[in-house]
């Protein structure tokens, strides 16, 4: 993963950890790596791979079960929730640099409505 210097890396470390869960590739109840793997999977300090999963219990998207690790939550409308936050956060996005181009709501919608027609 590169990271961006701009965001703090936790936060890239979350954001790609959510967009797992989001999407299916990590399951509801799967086992998450320990500590100290995800610090070696993202060549991160084990610090922050316990910060990831800190915030990661404190948005209810896995829970640390003592002495057998951490799991994705098996809550799947919490799951479902996420990626429609995840999804608003990137229409949010598109209407920015939209808007940025002096393009319209509407005439961003239609942009999107072409596409869909390609």
């Amino acid at each position: 993963m590169q990271f961006n210097p701009a965001t703090p890396i936790w936060m890239q470390i979350l954001s790609d950890i959510e967009t797992e869960i989001a999407t299916g590739r990590r399951l509801p109840g799967e086992k998450l790596p320990g500590g100290r793997d995800l610090a070696l999977q993202y060549d991160i300090n084990p610090n922050t791979a316990a910060r990831v999963y800190r915030e990661l219990e404190k948005k209810d998207l896995c829970e640390t079960r003592r002495g057998t690790g951490t799991f994705v939550t098996g809550d799947e409308q919490r799951i479902f929730t996420l990626r429609e936050e995840i999804a608003g956060q990137a229409v949010c996005q598109f209407l920015d640099v939209m808007e940025t181009l002096g393009i319209s709501r509407r005439e961003a919608s239609r942009w999107i409505l072409k596409e869909d027609d390609a």
